[in-house]
C-alpha cells in the first residue's frame, strides 16, 4: 500500500468524531483476506479479541476523538506493540487485536462475510 494511502487513512480516523460512529457497523478496508493489517468488520461478525481492552501506543492529539480499530497482526508484532505499530500506521490509534482463529473462519478461508442469523 503507498504512503500516501496510509496517511489518507489515518487523516480519515483522526478526523471522525465520536458521534458519527455511535454503534455503526462502518469501517476503511484496506487490506485483503490473508494479508496482515487492519480488518474491515462492517462485512463480518463481531470480532474474537485476544486482550478485551484497546492497546494505545501514543495517546492522540489533545481534542482528537480517535476510534479503535481491528488489527490481525503476527504474534510478534501483538507482544512488542510499541514496536511494530509504525508500520500498520496505529501508533496514536486504540487496537484491538483480532484472534487467528476468528480470522481463519471469517476472514481469510470464506473471502465472504459470514453474516448472523
Amino acid at each position: 500500500m503507498s504512503k500516501a494511502m496510509c496517511t489518507l487513512v489515518a487523516a480519515i480516523l483522526v478526523a471522525t468524531p465520536v458521534a458519527l460512529a455511535a454503534n455503526v457497523g462502518v469501517s476503511i478496508a484496506i487490506s485483503q483476506p490473508g494479508v496482515y493489517g487492519r480488518i474491515d468488520i462492517g462485512r463480518f461478525p463481531q470480532p474474537a479479541v485476544i486482550v478485551p481492552q484497546p492497546v494505545i501506543i501514543a495517546p492522540p492529539l489533545p481534542g482528537v476523538v480517535v476510534q479503535p480499530v481491528y488489527m490481525w497482526v503476527p504474534p510478534g508484532h501483538q507482544k512488542k506493540w510499541t514496536k511494530h505499530c509504525s508500520r500498520y500506521n496505529a501508533c496514536g490509534v486504540p487496537v484491538y487485536f483480532v484472534r487467528d482463529d476468528w480470522y481463519e473462519q471469517n476472514v481469510r478461508h470464506s473471502g465472504k462475510p459470514k453474516h448472523r442469523d
